[in-house]
């Protein structure tokens, strides 16, 4: 067990994104320096992130949850960021990783980087092509899936190593510099599967419907999760089809204009970049492949 790096999630039912979180972060950093917060002390839990940190909590559904699991999240990042130099927080289906173009993993490339510093991965959501990618999403994302798109909204400043307060869903902390390593990415795996994402959706819409909430002022969480917002799966999915696609790869113009954009986030003691929506599609690099 080292004290170079932690990574931290929470969830609820999400097995098939929990198995990749856990053969990423667990070949990486070590399943013992893997935190997972459970709702409901699920036993399938258990079962999956053997040799892991399983918090259990009340699986209960309520009011303002997603407010209440960032209020837990914050405060279990600064409680481990007392015994780790880093510590990577967010969602079950985000994960950071290192461009193979280094030539170093995750754990490398965070034992030679600089502490008390919040570090923003370049976010890049995985989208399943379904005119062009037939196979399922198995033991491996990156290789049946290689299409990418900008996310901004999943440059996430999630590799945390300075004491801050992070907002909630993770997009901004009160740490006012804005470091956005050329290696680091997040990637988003929401769309990563067409059968996956129905499955998810089902799952949130299932639980602001058992909570009982009617907006999503109610429950602290985005449009999303409602059942009415959610339209037709496919239709989703078959938009892709339509963005422009990109050449190359080149992701510095991105990040250059993130530290432009740098500001306040009004009087909140938060701090964002721009967040400009961008239609085009990109095919990741060979060398990115098998990564996740």
């Amino acid at each position: 067990m080292h004290s170079t790096a932690a990574a931290v999630t929470m969830l609820r039912d999400d097995f098939f994104f929990l198995r990749i979180w856990l053969a990423h972060y667990g070949a990486q950093l070590g399943r013992e320096n893997c935190y997972i917060v459970a709702h409901g002390r699920d036993p399938q839990v258990a079962e999956i992130a053997e040799g892991c940190n399983i918090i259990g909590i009340p699986g209960a559904h309520h009011k303002n949850f997603d407010m209440k699991r960032w209020r837990l999240l914050n405060n279990l990042v600064m409680g481990l960021h007392a015994y780790y130099d880093h510590v990577i927080v967010g969602d079950v289906d985000e994960l950071v990783v290192v461009d193979p173009e280094t030539g170093q993993d995750l754990l490398g490339f965070l034992r030679e980087a600089r502490t008390r510093r919040v570090l923003t991965p370049l976010g890049l959501e995985v989208i399943h092509r379904l005119d062009r990618e037939p196979e399922p999403v198995t033991d491996r994302v990156l290789g049946p899936r290689r299409h990418v798109r900008l996310a901004p909204h999943y440059s996430k400043p999630c590799v945390i190593s300075a004491g801050t307060k992070i907002a909630r869903g993770g997009h901004f902390t009160q740490y006012d510099k804005l470091h956005t390593p050329d290696a680091l990415y997040l990637f988003h795996l929401k769309f990563c599967d067409f059968d996956a994402y129905c499955a998810a959706m089902d799952r949130r819409n299932a639980v602001t419907q058992a909570v009982g909430v009617e907006t999503p002022r109610e429950a602290s969480i985005g449009r999303h999760w409602f059942a009415e917002a959610r339209g037709e799966d496919r239709a989703v999915f078959t938009a892709f089809e339509a963005l422009e696609e990109a050449e190359g790869f080149d992701m510095r113009p991105v990040r250059k204009a993130m530290q432009r954009s740098w500001t306040p986030r009004g009087d909140t003691g938060f701090w964002q970049f721009d967040r400009p929506e961008d239609g085009r599609i990109f095919t990741l690099p060979e060398r990115f492949t098998g990564t996740i």
